[in-house]
């Protein structure tokens, strides 16, 4: 007697129809193109997950740059007095320091200015 493979096939199917739940088209109920569909979706988000600290730190950067420039100086000038300047401080926390707590921020443009001079 021969073992037949509709269980396991069933099985698969209901799995990735489960998955593609939601997609548009043939892309939630044909096996071929959901196959397809959620195999293009993986590697986008494999990609995106990458991506996505790149727009972060533009972000950042974006936003202490605005900070900088409201008190006259350059964002890379204002960098390079930092690290002249001694101070180790990532991108994030700059930004922040620049949103919430603009004295603080001063504080290490100022600090910058006279490492620079």
């Amino acid at each position: 007697m021969r073992v037949k493979g509709a269980s396991t096939s069933n099985k698969k199917r209901k799995k990735l129809f489960s998955i593609t739940k939601g997609y548009w088209g043939q892309h939630k109920n044909v096996f071929r193109r959901a196959k397809e569909a959620y195999l293009a979706a993986l590697s986008r988000a494999y990609g995106d997950r990458k991506r996505k600290k790149r727009d972060y730190r533009r972000l950042w950067i974006t936003r202490i740059s605005a900070a900088v420039r409201s008190e006259g100086m350059s964002y890379s000038v204002f960098m390079n007095g930092l690290k002249k300047a001694g101070i180790v401080m990532n991108r994030k926390m700059l930004s922040e320091l620049a949103i919430h707590d603009m004295e603080a921020f001063r504080s290490l443009l100022n600090q910058a200015r006279a490492a620079l001079n």
